[in-house]
């Protein structure tokens, strides 16, 4: 009788269960962004698309006084969702406002809302970002961060956290030791580099924690990805040894030169006997700690690698035979930048194998766009493509972007010839973390079928950014920054935004503050000035607005950024001229603005120094890794390499910062001591020292910072 009873009510239970809407990982999404606002709110329901399995949808309804979402995927409810905070609930998530409450009246469609895309593929991330933004995220930052990939539909991101542990365990395998190992892998900071093949060893030894450390973080991040239908792109084989690997093993190599004065590692040549154990190697421990990939990233002969000797041809093909022999479902991803890919290496490969991410669509297109200065005819020939955006260099703060020509480009390449072969979009910055408006302007074009105006979209936008009603002044404020620094001429010069002279090696008639930048301004300083006027009239109509004050300070750090260039223009005529009480006042007026510009900044973190140097000490167990990490940190901003790679190599100042604590202990130090040794010189006290900025600039990045 007892039994009979039991199994009456386990099956009872199991019925019961089985009638229960199953939880969607969405759900749980939905919690985290709205700070738990959203149980029994608003509902998911996964349904797939009837007419056209190819493509991927969703719906928003109002269903009995809650708000429901129907897609095809747990991604395309985590799209709908942004959506529907966005267009209805007046919510905009960003990295400065990652997650908010719902209001307690639920705001509700007034009619069905259906968007839908064929563009599959929604990539994300460029080696250098892990570098640039995100070399000491613990795990807190990157749920956030996947949380924000979800809801903007990114289904393919770079992942390439933890990767020096299979290099580490790779090269154990074929007899190397941990002081070999770490001779040859980067530190925290300048792992992108390494990654691509572009330098060795720079910024370590690394502890045997951080290897520990970073493993551990790489797997909970592709447990995450993978749970919300997210598939990471994992740095495949493309040849890449260490320079010793001949001397030591015997291996076949070949010398790819230098990078900005960096020994790049040999490539381990296609006739050695190696190349394809070495490479099956590779894939068996990155299988081993992260599983199999769908996609991996390579970029054989990256900025400039040497070509001479090389098969290319055949090089293509032994990648993609062993990347196949890994993965016979594999895809080959790689990046259009410069010369890369050549022709010849991918011209014999298959199509579909291969997906080529055009890096720079918005400024340099490589997809068949006549006007651009890297015009490719064919395009990428038979070989699936991604329509990206690039935006940012460095890391560098400061408002840019390019609206019309990222929408009328993509849809320009949707309707070319060369567009039957176009997947989908992605972002490839090498920094984020800024220019909210760009990255939801580039992930919203697949998800709408018809070309838009961005007048129009930034109306919506804005709306949904600030939570109400617009005032006039946001509007016109916003107009402004519209028709300037967001819409930069396609062919200006330089690479990402007009960069700000506070932040440059001080010098006159300065066009740039890093070696491939440029910060003559293509507009008026008023336009600038003015938009930061118009907001701060407002300001007290915003008051606790996350978004608007944040906006607020990026607008008038940016405006101050206008002045200075343009004050740095007058003090150099000032100079030429031998004016030396105009050069006295107008010197002067260029330190106060680089401390009230630090001033200014100090009031939100996300320009804080500070958090940058935080971040890297938080994830040292010891003093000494503290200290290792923090220069790191530090090196990475300022100097970036040594001597050579700093002033022969330009990469001083390339990642330069305006942020609060770099302004004060480090800009203005430079600038004061450069115009005090000019104003000596027209005192008629000339000094034959030549200042030394590099010395300089390591001493800010050996010190340990009380930030």
């Amino acid at each position: 009788m007892n039994i009979r009873i039991l199994i009456t009510l386990l099956f009872g239970v199991t019925l019961f269960c089985s009638c229960q809407p199953k939880q969607l990982p969405v759900n749980s999404l939905a919690e985290r962004v709205t700070e738990g606002t959203s149980k029994d709110r608003i509902l998911f329901r996964m349904t797939p698309e009837k007419d056209d399995v190819s493509k991927d949808y969703f719906e928003i309804t109002a269903e009995d006084g809650k708000v429901l979402i129907v897609g095809n995927s747990d991604l395309s409810l985590a799209t709908g969702l942004n959506w529907y905070l966005k267009y209805v609930a007046g919510i905009h998530l960003s990295w400065n406002n990652p997650s908010q409450k719902l209001p307690e009246v639920l705001p509700l469609p007034t009619g069905k809302i259906r968007q839908e895309t064929a563009m599959q593929n929604r990539y994300y991330l460029n080696y250098c970002t892990y570098s640039y933004s995100m070399a000491f995220w613990d795990w807190e930052r990157w749920e956030k961060e996947i949380d924000w990939m979800a809801l903007h539909g990114i289904n393919m991101p770079l992942s390439i956290t933890g990767m020096e542990v299979v290099w580490y365990n790779l090269l154990k395998r074929v007899g190397y030791t941990t002081e070999e190992i770490n001779e040859f892998i980067s530190g925290p900071a300048f792992m992108a580099w390494w990654q691509m093949n572009n330098l060795e060893g720079w910024g370590g030894p690394n502890p045997d924690s951080w290897y520990q450390q970073q493993e551990a973080l790489q797997k909970k991040i592709v447990s995450r990805m993978r749970e919300l239908g997210i598939e990471p792109v994992f740095p495949g084989y493309a040849g890449m040894v260490p320079r010793n690997i001949g001397e030591k093993l015997g291996y076949q190599i070949a010398d790819p030169g230098k990078w900005c004065g960096f020994p790049r590692p040999a490539f381990l040549s296609l006739e050695d006997e190696h190349f394809d154990s070495f490479a099956a190697m590779y894939y068996e421990e990155l299988e081993k700690l992260y599983g199999k990939a769908k996609y991996y990233s390579m970029d054989p002969f990256h900025e400039g690698g040497n070509t001479e000797g090389v098969d290319l041809a055949k090089a293509g093909t032994s990648i993609m035979k062993a990347m196949k022999k890994a993965n016979p479902e594999a895809v080959w991803v790689i990046q259009a930048w410069q010369a890369n890919p050549r022709p010849a290496m991918i011209d014999v490969l298959n199509a579909g194998d291969m997906l080529v991410l055009d890096l720079y669509s918005e400024k340099r297109p490589q997809w068949g766009d006549s006007d651009s200065m890297w015009y490719r005819e064919k395009g990428f020939g038979k070989h699936d493509w991604l329509y990206c955006m690039l935006l940012n260099f460095g890391g560098n703060v400061g408002l840019h972007g390019r609206m019309n020509q990222l929408v009328n480009g993509y849809y320009d390449a949707c309707t070319h010839a060369n567009g039957k072969t176009l997947r989908g979009v992605g972002a490839t910055p090498e920094g984020i973390e800024n220019n909210p408006v760009m990255f939801e302007l580039l992930y919203e074009l697949p998800w709408r079928a018809e070309r838009f105006s961005p007048d129009t979209w930034l109306q919506g936008y804005l709306k949904a950014r600030y939570g109400s009603e617009l005032s006039p002044e946001v509007m016109e404020a916003w107009r402004a920054l519209e028709h300037t620094v967001y819409n930069a001429p396609k062919n200006s010069p330089g690479e990402g935004t007009l960069e700000s002279l506070l932040c440059a090696r001080p010098g006159f008639h300065l066009d740039r503050t890093s070696t491939w930048g440029y910060s003559k301004l293509f507009y008026s300083p008023d336009s600038t000035s003015k938009a930061a006027d118009l907001m701060l009239s407002v300001a007290e109509q915003y008051k606790g607005n996350n978004n608007f004050e944040y906006d607020l300070v990026d607008i008038v750090r940016q405006s101050n950024a206008d002045k200075g260039n343009a004050l740095l223009d007058e003090i150099s005529q000032s100079y030429d001229r031998k004016d030396k009480e105009n050069f006295r006042k107008q010197t002067q007026q260029f330190l106060e603005l680089i401390l009230s510009q630090d001033s200014l900044l100090s009031t939100r973190k996300e320009f804080s120094v500070s958090s940058w140097l935080t971040a890297a000490r938080s994830l040292g167990n010891t003093d000494a890794e503290k200290k290792l990490y923090e220069w790191n940190a530090s090196a990475l901003i300022t100097v970036w390499g040594d001597s050579i790679a700093s002033n022969q190599g330009g990469l001083h100042d390339y990642s330069h910062r305006e942020w609060s604590g770099l302004l004060k202990d480090l800009y203005y130090l430079r600038w004061k001591t450069f115009f005090e040794q000019k104003q000596q010189e027209l005192e008629g006290k000339a000094s034959s020292e030549v200042i030394n900025f590099y010395g300089m600039e390591k001493a800010w990045a050996e010190k340990a910072h009380e930030y």
